[in-house]
């Protein structure tokens, strides 16, 4: 049983116009990019992994975070400027989100990477919310809560959460 992240959103997925593309590598471990790579006894090539041609909306999910290698000297923020992606950052509220979230924009801001704005995720926390709204001057696209399950009644359900993109 394929058990990847890809065919996980595909089953929970509703609509009828969303495309799936292939990964350009589909590692067998859930670890950081290059761990995976090593396990599995490859070495991630960034110049292999190309944007699809779609006349959808393409969302492209990252693995771990910005900083996290695809290989020895290559990271998750380099592949996204590569791509000339454009970012929707999610931040869920934990001690320390603040910091993480901030320190996101800023490496983003410093690499000339477009942010469209953040999702907020989990448990409200208004204090920290207005704070990195007010700090970093970007627009907030929503903010879905917390699910116990996730299941396509609360796919949908979360959808209704984020504003138009």
């Amino acid at each position: 049983m394929d058990d990847s992240d890809t065919n996980k959103v595909k089953s929970l997925v509703s609509n009828h116009i969303s495309r799936f593309h292939e990964e350009t590598y589909r590692l067998s471990q859930p670890f950081s990019p290059h761990k995976s790579a090593a396990i599995d006894g490859i070495t991630i090539d960034p110049k292999k992994i190309v944007t699809p041609v779609t006349d959808n909306r393409l969302i492209i999910e990252g693995a771990g975070g910005l900083m996290v290698p695809l290989n020895s000297n290559f990271l998750m923020i380099d592949l996204i400027k590569q791509l000339k992606a454009e970012v929707i950052l999610v931040s869920q509220n934990y001690l320390g989100s603040i910091n993480h979230t901030i320190l996101s924009i800023y490496a983003l801001k410093k690499e000339e990477i477009p942010i469209k704005g953040i999702i907020f995720n989990g448990v409200k926390d208004i204090y920290s919310k207005d704070f990195i709204l007010e700090y970093s001057y970007l627009e907030c696209l929503g903010h879905i809560p917390q699910y116990e399950t996730i299941q396509k009644r609360t796919i949908t359900e979360a959808g209704n959460y984020i504003g138009e993109l």
